[in-house]
């Protein structure tokens, strides 16, 4: 199976600012996993739109997939409380 390449929106670093250390460890390390499988078991496609959202503890990652492109872009990271507020 080919490997995604990995793109970061700008504002995702800012997205985790507040998150602890040992969260960002997991969060970063579930991404990279999704270079293999970017559609894992686990995965949800969001109803409205073109984005998936995987889960990491209370955190939630948001994703778009260009399959022809072979690239998926993290769009937000962010507690499962606030992650969805601002999509």
């Amino acid at each position: 199976m080919a490997h995604y390449n990995l793109r970061f929106k700008s504002t995702v670093t800012k997205d985790m600012r507040g998150i602890p250390q040992a969260d960002v460890v997991r969060i970063l390390a579930r991404i990279e996993n999704l270079r293999e499988n970017p559609r894992p078991l686990d995965c949800e496609k969001l109803s409205a739109q073109e984005r998936y959202r995987v889960r990491q503890g209370s955190y939630r990652i948001l994703y778009t997939i260009e399959d022809s492109a072979l690239i998926i872009e993290i769009v937000k990271v962010g507690h499962r409380r606030e992650v969805y507020r601002e999509i």
